[in-house]
């Protein structure tokens, strides 16, 4: 599978990325599927870099803050009014427990139907796969201020461990394991950000992708724009025994 950092900015969208947005790609019954891990302010502008948003597949929605979703209402728009045509079928659109009520209301004089015409709401639980497309998706719920999920992506033989929004946490253990690539969070600074139970610094991070085990790549992600990249990448090196990559906007990795 590939994948694409649509946008890796931490919290808020940065001078150089849009928030959070992690597009997946694989071959799927003669074509190619399109999966979206989050989709948060300014990354669906980014996102028409990479494809056509016709094409999307899926949106997998790991929690319910701005950085990690408010481009939904966007993505409404373009289903909804495109002068070509409302899109026939309706997105999937995987995401946390009233999901689809947050997006009607983040979206001014809605109907009371809110997007259901346009997107296909489904709610997801802490270890309860789903597929995809190609992808089994399984959502382990994380250490955060309000209830959110990382993602273990499946494809093939092919794993993609997405830490979303989380402290270090017993759920990163499995979550991690034995992946081939590792998007962790790294929103926090050792020395500076020592509130428990919102973000991983690099160094927290790396140990726990240690701790998982099996672990082959380590990209930090979801870095604010006030944060020295790094620092936070230094930080990370300091436990984890590779390389340490951080995640570029734009780029494209074949995992």
């Amino acid at each position: 599978m590939r994948l694409t950092i649509v946008g890796c900015s931490g919290s808020f969208a940065g001078p150089a990325s849009p928030a959070s947005c992690y597009l997946l790609r694989a071959p799927w019954q003669g074509r190619e599927f399109s999966l979206v891990l989050d989709l948060g302010n300014g990354s669906l502008g980014a996102l028409q870099r990479h494809l056509e948003l016709g094409e999307l597949d899926a949106v997998a929605l790991s929690h319910l803050h701005p950085d990690h979703c408010l481009d939904v209402t966007g993505l409404y728009v373009t289903r909804k009014y495109d002068p070509s045509g409302a899109q026939s079928e309706k997105l999937p659109v995987y995401g946390p427990a009233g999901t689809a009520e947050r997006m009607a209301a983040a979206y001014e004089g809605i109907g009371p139907e809110g997007m259901t015409n346009e997107f296909d709401f489904r709610t997801i639980e802490d270890r309860v796969s789903f597929e995809a497309g190609p992808f089994r998706v399984t959502p382990l719920l994380v250490w955060h201020p309000v209830e959110a999920y990382g993602f273990r992506v499946e494809c093939g033989d092919r794993v993609i461990a997405y830490s979303g929004d989380t402290d270090a946490c017993a759920a990163l253990a499995p979550l991690f394991q034995g992946a081939d690539l590792v998007l962790a969070d790294s929103a926090f600074v050792d020395g500076r950000d020592e509130t428990a139970g919102i973000h991983m610094s690099g160094s927290r991070a790396a140990q726990a992708a240690v701790d998982a085990g099996g672990v082959r790549r380590l990209m930090l992600t979801h870095i604010p724009a006030w944060n020295d990249p790094e620092v936070c990448r230094a930080q990370a090196a300091a436990v984890w025994p590779g390389e340490v990559e951080l995640a570029q906007p734009d780029a494209t990795y074949q995992v």
